[in-house]
């Protein structure tokens, strides 16, 4: 795989510092970049809760408006209701039927008409804002919940945090040389913040946008689907995978993809960078049909990276294969993958 080794330009060395094989050392480094991606999280986690705090006032700001507005046509709706229960637009009727010449009914029913027709504007203008309140109200409710939601998170990550700098500080001064340990951690932390995540994003990035293709690869490539009567098998050799990730992007020129039993992995190296990941497929039906990729697990030069760094991955990064995309009417049932192949059953839906 190719790495580009640049990432913004901060005066930090581009080159990977050298990892010592040596067990405590990689668990603190692990421990470092579990730290410092955590501390990236509390930082996204509180801007998402200052948006969502500030989104939450001006809902309950909106829904107080809308309360003061419709408190008139509330009224004005109930005047109308209270009239056809009480039988006040009965006289009108009346009228109009009692009426002794053409001249005279015409006129009664042109006013009957204008009184029936305000009527229903004035009903059908507080259904209105009663209904738009009523959606500021659950979106209000809603922003609050999940207010409270990344509150309980941040606060969770800020203990995890903590908890880790406290081992990472007594790993150090249990080392042999403190000095030497405090450094080579340093140096590592700014290696991953300038370089190592920008890296394992380009990556991620690349490889999102080729997967967008894969139908049309599918649907092309002899023997990948055959038709079953009413179903589809497709069967994805990892050599095929590889030769279309290669024609999408340069970049997986040195990366390899392996289907083992029910597991993907993939891996790449060049020169002191490398990246490998292990990860499975699942079946979603709503919103869409398709395949969705979830990472397990990912290793950077070596290192476990953190379960906030697989998950902000995840969701930002879509590696799903979706098969409506190859016909409209096809959706996948089950998935599996073995001795180097992925299996996907599909069926039709109409």
């Amino acid at each position: 795989m190719y790495l580009s080794a640049a990432g913004p330009d901060t005066g930090a060395s581009t080159a990977a510092p050298s990892i010592p094989d040596n067990e405590e050392t990689r668990r603190l480094l692990e421990q470092t970049l579990s730290s410092a991606e955590i501390e990236r999280e509390i930082v996204r986690i509180t801007a998402e809760q200052q948006t969502l705090a500030r989104k939450a006032a001006g809902l309950k700001e909106q829904a107080a408006a809308q309360q003061t507005a419709i408190a008139d046509k509330q009224e004005r709706a109930g005047a109308v209701v209270r009239a056809y229960y009480m039988g006040e637009r009965d006289g009108l009727l009346t009228a109009f039927l009692s009426a002794k010449s053409i001249s005279r009914m015409l006129a009664l029913f042109d006013y009957y008409e204008i009184i029936m027709g305000r009527d229903k504007e004035t009903l059908s203008a507080y259904e209105a804002q009663y209904k738009e309140l009523k959606a500021t109200l659950t979106a209000a409710e809603r922003s609050s919940a999940e207010l409270a939601e990344l509150k309980t998170a941040l606060e969770e990550q800020q203990k995890r945090v903590l908890a880790l700098n406290e081992q990472i500080e007594g790993g150090i001064r249990a080392s042999t040389d403190p000095e030497r340990m405090g450094l080579l951690l340093e140096e590592f932390s700014k290696y991953w913040e300038n370089i190592g995540i920008h890296e394992v994003r380009t990556y991620f990035k690349a490889l999102s946008s080729a997967m967008k293709h894969l139908p049309q690869f599918v649907q092309n490539r002899d023997g990948v689907l055959v038709r079953k009567g009413m179903t589809y098998n497709l069967a994805l050799s990892q050599e095929d995978l590889n030769e279309f990730l290669v024609s999408q992007n340069k970049l997986f020129k040195d990366f390899g993809f392996a289907f083992k039993d029910n597991e993907i992995t993939a891996s790449g190296k060049s020169g002191g960078l490398s990246l490998s990941l292990t990860g499975h497929y699942t079946i979603q039906d709503e919103p869409v049909n398709g395949l969705i990729f979830h990472v397990d697990s990912i290793v950077f030069n070596g290192l476990q990276l953190p379960d906030t760094t697989r998950q902000e991955l995840e969701e930002e990064f879509d590696l799903g294969f979706y098969p409506a995309k190859i016909v409209s009417f096809l959706r996948a049932t089950e998935v599996s993958s073995m001795d180097g192949v992925l299996h996907v059953k599909l069926s039709l839906s109409f």
